[in-house]
């Protein structure tokens, strides 16, 4: 039973990874298309999920659910990730977060001044 429930909470932890990984890529295809809006909208649905990690220790709480499950506890233990991806998943869609908010902030200044 415990290992159904660990696929399950895998699946939707890698769920909801995709729709954030997801709105991370939009905000800078969205700043590449001036639709400044949209990128807004992003980067608030993503600056929501950082607070909830930031209270959880830098840990998205499906983490803790996952460890109940299992012993295992490799970066990937509680995602459908490759390891590396999992390993180092803060830093590379962390620095794109912050790469699309430069860069919607610049376009919108931009399209402002003309």
């Amino acid at each position: 039973m415990s290992d159904y429930r660990l696929r399950v909470v895998k699946f939707v932890h890698t769920v909801v990874w995709a729709f954030f990984a997801s709105c991370v890529v939009g905000i800078l295809v969205d700043a590449f298309q001036k639709r400044f809006a949209l990128a807004g909208i992003l980067i608030g649905f993503v600056t929501l999920e950082s607070v909830v990690l930031l209270v959880n220790a830098w840990r998205c709480p499906l983490t803790g659910v996952a460890a109940r499950y299992t012993e295992d506890r490799r970066d990937n233990f509680d995602i459908y990730l490759p390891l590396w991806l999992a390993r180092y998943n803060k830093e590379i869609f962390g620095s794109l977060f912050v790469a699309g908010i430069v860069w919607t902030l610049i376009g919108w200044l931009q399209s402002r001044a003309t």
